[in-house]
């Protein structure tokens, strides 16, 4: 299946929730469908529909908790500071320090050339 247009990206949605509908789990066929669709979806919103580059230390953070699927509460406690010290961060109210930074090249692996261009 090939997704190229906005007709059939609605289509190919429409098709999905079909597929979803009828409880496909036990039909391999049809399993395969929804994945050719997904993947073709999937292809359409990379080409059209990209996410923005961070351009900001904050910005890359929270592209970074949006993959993970994390709060900001889970965050601060894998970053080890504190949700307030985390929250000002985010909010523009606190400037990022050398901790913070290392802890997001550490443990989130954000590059260090990304963080000392944009701190």
């Amino acid at each position: 299946m090939s997704v190229s247009t906005e007709q059939d990206y609605n289509e190919a949605f429409k098709k999905i929730d079909s597929l979803i509908a009828e409880n496909f789990e036990d039909n391999t066929d049809k399993q395969k469908e929804f994945l050719e669709l997904a993947k073709a979806i999937q292809d359409y919103e990379k080409k059209f529909y990209p996410l923005p580059k961070p351009e900001t230390v904050v910005e890359m953070v929270e592209l970074k908790m949006y993959e993970r699927k994390i709060t900001q509460k889970q965050l601060s406690a894998l970053l080890e500071i504190t949700t307030d010290k985390l929250s000002q961060i985010l909010n523009g109210k606190r400037q990022p320090d050398v901790t913070f930074l290392k802890a997001v090249y550490l443990k989130l692996g954000v590059d260090p050339g990304f963080l000392l261009r944009n701190a």
